[in-house]
């Protein structure tokens, strides 16, 4: 019997358009390529004769419901996202979708982000998620103001140096 976890709090509805187009092509991918080449790969291995003792078959069968759970959740949240395609009327304030310029207050380090949905977010690519602490700290804020970050080295000063909305 496994351990009770608590549902995952749900992230916000918001989504570029980039974003929503990554999602729209996912699905695309998993109903019309990968789920058929896998399908047609566990009929094979179904066909070489007992499947309880059939690696193939049973990874395959593994990889579907781990598809079809991934097409689930994906239809779902779809359906439930906003597509957030205009800037805001106040351009000169964070708000979601904008691509913040920050730096360090003490090493001058610049960093930038664009405030994404959670369905979207890379870190890697400069891409956080709105609902991230850090982004939260961010919103409404003007260029020149401060943004503390909470780390585990203590707080971390920023101030935004600029603000741009695709």
């Amino acid at each position: 019997m496994g351990r009770y976890r608590p549902p995952r709090e749900r992230g916000s509805r918001y989504i570029t358009p980039e974003g929503e187009r990554a999602l729209r092509e996912e699905l695309r991918y998993l109903w019309k390529e990968k789920r058929p080449a896998v399908t047609q790969a566990v009929k094979e291995a179904a066909a070489q004769g007992d499947r309880s003792e059939n690696a193939e078959y049973i990874y395959g069968k593994k990889q579907l419901r781990e598809i079809d759970s991934r097409v689930r959740f994906l239809s779902k949240r779809l359906d439930e996202l906003t597509v957030v395609r205009e800037s805001p009327r106040d351009a000169s304030r964070v708000f979601f979708g904008a691509w913040v310029t920050l730096e360090d207050d003490e090493t001058g380090a610049e960093v930038r982000y664009r405030l994404v949905g959670p369905d979207e977010f890379d870190v890697s690519q400069g891409l956080l998620s709105v609902d991230a602490p850090f982004a939260r700290a961010m919103l409404r804020k003007r260029v020149d103001d401060e943004v503390v970050q909470n780390t585990s080295e203590g707080e971390r000063l920023w101030i935004i140096t600029a603000i741009d909305y695709p």
